[in-house]
């Protein structure tokens, strides 16, 4: 009699246990969005209703600076961002907090994404010609490590490469307009801006591509939380990017409204292809990661295989 009825306590703490439910799954994303080119796609499929459709709510926290949007994602108030691999290895030095998820842009062969560029009465028409004179970059960035990496490929060795700090870009760029600065490396659009002030495009990494990206990246609790809100955001961001790249035009307004670009480039910038999806390979991370522990940034390299995590893709 005994064991009948202990036999029935047992179904029934079985039955309970399988009728309970897990909590469910937040369809909520907070994303620390800077006015950048390479938040259109997000904008985009906003306005299309593709987050809607989708069935998830996309917050957007503007951040003013890439400090600002670190400082947002160190304390756990927003969920995604847009960086790139040296921000991604800096983040993760210590203990795991993020991983890349998706290329937010990369360069082409048609569309540049860095760029060095010479004051107009510089005389610098070269790689060559830059030997040993100093390059405006933010130290310790992309900007440093593609600046880098570019003149390497273009044949100058480290000793011959001469850079100075300047942080904001606009700084950069107001420098090299008066001649003050004889380079600097430039983000596009940014380097629009120079080319349209008369600045002289010396190098740019259309012709070493795999050089320039820069990534959707993911805070690891939102990706073990949510993970079925980030694959249906990155879907509908899918759809966005199909629908910009094949009609870049019918968004140029949301490139003004939204600030994505300098005001005097508003109606004659030309955008440029937004990547399928896809994320960094092995190599490019190793590659960032070599630089970095060649500048000291870091001691030990990091797991490729934690940090990009490319299951989130659509399929």
């Amino acid at each position: 009699m005994f064991k009948k009825y202990l036999a029935g306590l047992l179904l029934v703490s079985t039955l309970l246990g399988a009728c309970a439910q897990s909590p469910a799954e937040s369809t909520t994303l907070k994303l620390g969005l800077l006015p950048v080119l390479e938040a259109l796609p997000v904008y985009v499929a906003d306005s299309q209703g593709y987050f809607k459709s989708a069935g998830i709510t996309v917050e957007y926290v503007p951040v003013a600076s890439a400090p600002e949007r670190d400082q947002l994602m160190q304390a756990g108030q927003i969920d995604g961002m847009i960086n790139d691999l040296v921000s991604t290895v800096l983040y993760n030095k210590d203990s795991q907090k993020i991983a890349v998820v998706r290329f937010a842009r990369t360069a082409t062969p048609d569309s540049a994404q860095y760029s060095i560029y010479a004051a107009k009465d510089s005389g610098i028409r070269k790689p060559a010609d830059l030997k040993g004179v100093e390059i405006g970059i933010s130290d310790g960035t992309v900007i440093a490590y593609v600046t880098d990496r570019l003149l390497q490929l273009e044949g100058l060795s480290p000793s011959d490469i001469k850079t100075t700090p300047v942080v904001k870009i606009t700084d950069r760029m107001q420098l090299l307009q008066q001649g003050k600065l004889k380079a600097a490396t430039l983000p596009d659009p940014f380097s629009s801006l120079a080319a349209q002030s008369g600045a002289v495009l010396v190098v740019d990494d259309r012709t070493h591509n795999e050089l320039g990206n820069s990534e959707w990246s993911f805070s690891t609790a939102a990706l073990k939380d949510k993970p079925n809100t980030v694959k249906k955001f990155l879907a509908a961001l899918e759809k966005a990017i199909n629908d910009i790249n094949a009609s870049p035009d019918k968004y140029s307004s949301v490139l003004s409204d939204k600030k994505l670009i300098p005001t005097a480039l508003q109606g004659s910038y030309k955008l440029p292809k937004f990547p399928a999806a896809a994320v960094p390979t092995e190599a490019q991370f190793k590659d960032v990661q070599d630089w970095m522990k060649g500048k000291g940034l870091i001691s030990n390299p990091l797991d490729y295989s934690k940090l990009v995590d490319a299951s989130f893709l659509p399929k």
